[in-house]
């Protein structure tokens, strides 16, 4: 097994509004939220920032030379510092952040957006055959990923061999099941297991940190092929191999792995978590071994992201 550790780096019914191709410059950006069962507009942290470099022609340059790692890892250095406290409780109020649901004393913002639930905040689906959410965020979800399928924000390239760029594990999860979920910089930003297992493979895969904003993502369709990646191979109790991908993002100056790969995990363990930025995490299953959940597959079939908590149900066994 090859090891790693820290690697720098809506209430309406239309589903229309969502991040997709047909998306038009300046359209907020919309999601459904599954617990509340109602659709909601997402609060967009430095979105004219966004906006500027992913939406205009005199930006668009600009981000791609904020895409090299060197400028998230300088970005990271104020929320590392004690100065990056002062913007905690403007963060809270503006993102109505639930603080009751959160525990700890942060000592910087860094800090803060690593935040852990209380004891009891979450709890993780227990049933074998149900598959439990590895990250509180919002969802895209497919049957199948094949080499001609398609985000669905303007033409996102998910295929497994350019993801996972693995021969060996290219060929196990093609045409198999595949999960993406988007954290936003106001969402918890921890990463846990879906299920019991081991861990038999670990690599990473250097690259950029462009945006993973729907803003950005319909600009650039290989934003999960060219920005950093961190990929865990899982062999899990219920769901057989699972390609557990960590994908790095503008902002993001650390993918921390924080479990020992080497001992057998729970359903529910932490995995990892991620630093200031927004961030994704992508999971590929083996073909025959689970489906996602109904709602999430009509949901993606809409272009619309659904936003689930952690531990709730995702997929069910086959």
């Amino acid at each position: 097994m090859k090891r790693g550790n820290t690697i720098q780096k809506k209430d309406s019914s239309d589903y229309s509004r969502s991040p997709s191709s047909s998306q038009k410059k300046g359209q907020k950006i919309s999601f459904y939220d599954r617990k509340g069962c109602k659709m909601q507009e997402e609060k967009i942290y430095g979105e004219a920032t966004l906006r500027f470099l992913y939406e205009s022609k005199r930006g668009f340059p600009l981000a791609n030379i904020f895409s090299y790692p060197f400028f998230s890892k300088i970005y990271g250095l104020y929320y590392n510092s004690f100065l990056s406290r002062r913007d905690i409780p403007l963060f809270i109020e503006k993102f109505e952040i639930k603080m009751e649901e959160y525990c700890g004393h942060y000592r910087n913002f860094n800090d803060f957006f690593i935040r852990r639930f209380r004891s009891g905040a979450r709890s993780f689906e227990s049933a074998d055959n149900l598959m439990a959410s590895f990250a509180e965020g919002k969802y895209f979800a497919y049957e199948k990923v094949a080499e001609d399928n398609r985000f669905p924000v303007k033409g996102q390239i998910l295929s497994s061999s350019a993801i996972l760029q693995n021969k060996e594990w290219e060929k196990i999860f093609k045409e198999g099941p595949l999960m993406v979920a988007r954290l936003c910089p106001v969402d918890y930003h921890r990463f846990h297991f879906p299920d019991d297992g081991e861990v038999i493979d670990y690599y990473t895969l250097p690259g950029r940190l462009h945006s993973v904003n729907p803003l950005s993502l319909n600009k650039k369709n290989n934003i999960f092929v060219v920005n950093e990646r961190q990929v865990t191979i899982l062999d899990t109790k219920n769901f057989g191999k699972i390609a557990y991908i960590e994908v790095g993002a503008l902002g993001v100056g650390k993918i921390k792995q924080t479990y020992d790969f080497s001992q057998p995990f729970k359903r529910g363990d932490e995995k990892g978590h991620f630093l200031f930025g927004a961030s994704t995490v992508i999971i590929m299953g083996e073909k025959g071994k689970w489906r996602p959940d109904d709602d999430l597959l009509e949901m993606t079939k809409k272009c619309t992201e659904t936003f689930v908590c952690l531990g709730d149900h995702i997929a069910y066994k086959l």
